[in-house]
């Protein structure tokens, strides 16, 4: 592979998972990953996604809320969905695009019930996490991820 590698982090929304994803790998590993994230739906960012960001030093306020559409034609070399719907509905994509699953649990889901907003950030933090920890196994662990 010359160059960084072009990788897209698919989600239901885009406006959690996949732009913490997008976030963390723009912060990490943008010296060998060109990363993007999109939606097969448009729900805008995830205030309490773009917060617990910041709480760690990545500002993804810039990010917007994608379609997948919009990369219908872009060269991509890995499409990690990041949820299950996602790994569901995600389109075939030409050329030698790779589509793999790593699946995080949904922060919004989660807390949905919950009334105290130290135990939601709670939620959205051990996810931030669990999202950073894995984008520091980029790129080597995509030819093999399948969880």
């Amino acid at each position: 592979m010359s160059g960084r590698c072009r990788v897209l982090f698919l989600c239901t929304g885009n406006s959690c998972r996949s732009q913490m994803a997008e976030g963390w790998t723009r912060r990490l590993r943008r010296d060998v990953i060109e990363a993007f994230s999109a939606g097969v739906a448009t729900h805008g960012l995830n205030p309490r996604a773009v917060q617990v960001m910041q709480e760690a030093g990545v500002d993804i306020t810039d990010q917007r809320s994608q379609h997948i559409d919009e990369f219908a034609d872009q060269p991509l070399d890995f499409v990690v969905t990041v949820c299950g719907d996602a790994a569901e509905t995600c389109p075939v994509f030409p050329g030698s695009t790779t589509v793999v699953h790593h699946g995080f649990d949904d922060p919004p889901a989660l807390t949905r019930d919950l009334d105290d907003d130290d135990a939601i950030l709670a939620v959205y933090r051990r996810v931030r996490d669990e999202i950073r920890e894995y984008v520091t196994t980029l790129p080597t662990s995509l030819a093999g991820d399948s969880s």
